[in-house]
Protein backbone atom coordinates (compact mmCIF):
# COMPACT_ATOMS: atom_id res chain seq x y z
CA UNK A 1 0.00 0.00 0.00
CA UNK A 2 1.46 3.20 -0.81
CA UNK A 3 -1.38 5.42 -0.18
CA UNK A 4 -2.60 7.03 3.37
CA UNK A 5 -6.11 7.85 4.49
CA UNK A 6 -7.58 11.54 6.27
CA UNK A 7 -9.00 10.60 9.31
CA UNK A 8 -11.08 13.23 12.17
CA UNK A 9 -9.20 13.46 15.69
CA UNK A 10 -11.98 10.80 17.15
CA UNK A 11 -11.06 7.96 14.54
CA UNK A 12 -6.92 9.48 15.42
CA UNK A 13 -7.47 8.83 19.03
CA UNK A 14 -9.48 5.62 19.07
CA UNK A 15 -6.42 4.06 16.55
CA UNK A 16 -3.95 6.05 19.32
CA UNK A 17 -5.99 3.97 22.04
CA UNK A 18 -5.21 0.62 20.32
CA UNK A 19 -1.47 1.30 19.85
CA UNK A 20 -0.87 3.38 16.31
CA UNK A 21 2.37 5.19 16.39
CA UNK A 22 1.38 9.48 16.06
CA UNK A 23 4.53 11.38 14.88
CA UNK A 24 4.28 14.79 14.60
CA UNK A 25 5.75 17.17 11.67
CA UNK A 26 5.67 20.05 13.04
CA UNK A 27 8.48 22.42 13.99
CA UNK A 28 10.84 21.07 17.26
CA UNK A 29 9.27 24.28 19.52
CA UNK A 30 6.00 24.27 18.61
CA UNK A 31 6.38 20.50 19.10
CA UNK A 32 8.03 20.89 22.79
CA UNK A 33 5.28 23.47 23.60
CA UNK A 34 2.56 21.16 22.89
CA UNK A 35 1.21 17.75 21.25
CA UNK A 36 -0.58 14.89 21.22
CA UNK A 37 0.62 12.40 24.21
CA UNK A 38 3.08 9.87 23.00
CA UNK A 39 3.72 11.46 19.85
CA UNK A 40 7.45 11.71 18.37
CA UNK A 41 8.55 14.46 16.72
CA UNK A 42 9.67 13.92 13.34
CA UNK A 43 11.89 16.10 11.02
CA UNK A 44 14.86 15.61 7.98
CA UNK A 45 17.44 14.59 10.77
CA UNK A 46 15.74 11.86 12.25
CA UNK A 47 13.05 10.60 9.38
CA UNK A 48 15.61 8.23 8.48
CA UNK A 49 16.38 6.37 12.26
CA UNK A 50 12.80 6.52 12.41
CA UNK A 51 11.41 4.76 9.33
CA UNK A 52 14.98 2.23 9.90
CA UNK A 53 13.58 1.22 13.90
CA UNK A 54 9.63 1.23 12.81
CA UNK A 55 7.21 -1.81 13.22
CA UNK A 56 5.73 -0.99 8.91
CA UNK A 57 2.89 -3.68 10.08
CA UNK A 58 2.36 -0.98 12.92
CA UNK A 59 -0.68 2.00 12.14
CA UNK A 60 0.62 5.21 12.00
CA UNK A 61 -0.85 8.77 12.53
CA UNK A 62 0.82 11.37 10.77
CA UNK A 63 0.00 15.35 12.25
CA UNK A 64 0.77 19.10 11.63
CA UNK A 65 -0.20 22.11 12.18
CA UNK A 66 -3.49 22.05 10.33
CA UNK A 67 -3.49 18.56 8.21
CA UNK A 68 -1.86 19.68 5.03
CA UNK A 69 1.87 19.01 5.81
CA UNK A 70 0.83 15.76 6.96
CA UNK A 71 -0.69 14.70 4.00
CA UNK A 72 2.63 14.98 2.37
CA UNK A 73 4.58 13.50 5.35
CA UNK A 74 1.92 10.65 5.42
CA UNK A 75 2.61 9.65 1.30
CA UNK A 76 5.94 9.81 1.70
CA UNK A 77 5.80 7.48 5.06
CA UNK A 78 3.61 5.38 3.03
CA UNK A 79 6.01 4.77 -0.02
CA UNK A 80 8.15 3.70 2.04
CA UNK A 81 6.38 0.86 3.14
CA UNK A 82 4.47 1.82 6.61
CA UNK A 83 1.19 -0.05 5.52
CA UNK A 84 -1.35 1.75 7.50
CA UNK A 85 -1.03 5.10 7.21
CA UNK A 86 -3.12 8.02 8.61
CA UNK A 87 -2.96 11.80 8.04
CA UNK A 88 -4.60 13.58 10.84
CA UNK A 89 -7.17 15.76 9.63
CA UNK A 90 -7.22 19.11 10.98
CA UNK A 91 -4.15 18.63 12.10
CA UNK A 92 -2.74 19.51 16.16
CA UNK A 93 -5.14 22.31 16.20
CA UNK A 94 -8.08 20.40 15.79
CA UNK A 95 -6.76 17.84 17.87
CA UNK A 96 -6.55 20.61 20.72
CA UNK A 97 -9.48 21.89 20.14
CA UNK A 98 -11.64 18.64 20.52
CA UNK A 99 -8.86 17.10 23.55
CA UNK A 100 -7.58 19.81 25.27
CA UNK A 101 -6.84 17.33 28.63
CA UNK A 102 -5.29 15.25 25.51
CA UNK A 103 -2.16 17.62 25.27
CA UNK A 104 1.43 16.65 26.31
CA UNK A 105 4.07 19.18 26.95
CA UNK A 106 7.99 18.57 26.29
CA UNK A 107 9.83 20.45 29.74
CA UNK A 108 13.57 21.96 28.74
CA UNK A 109 14.83 23.05 31.72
Amino acid sequence: MSDFQRIAPDRAQALREQGAVVVDVRDAQSFAQAHIPGARHLDNHSLHDFIAQADLDQPLIVSCYHGNSSQGAAAYLASQGFREVYSLDGGFELWRANYPAEIARTVSE
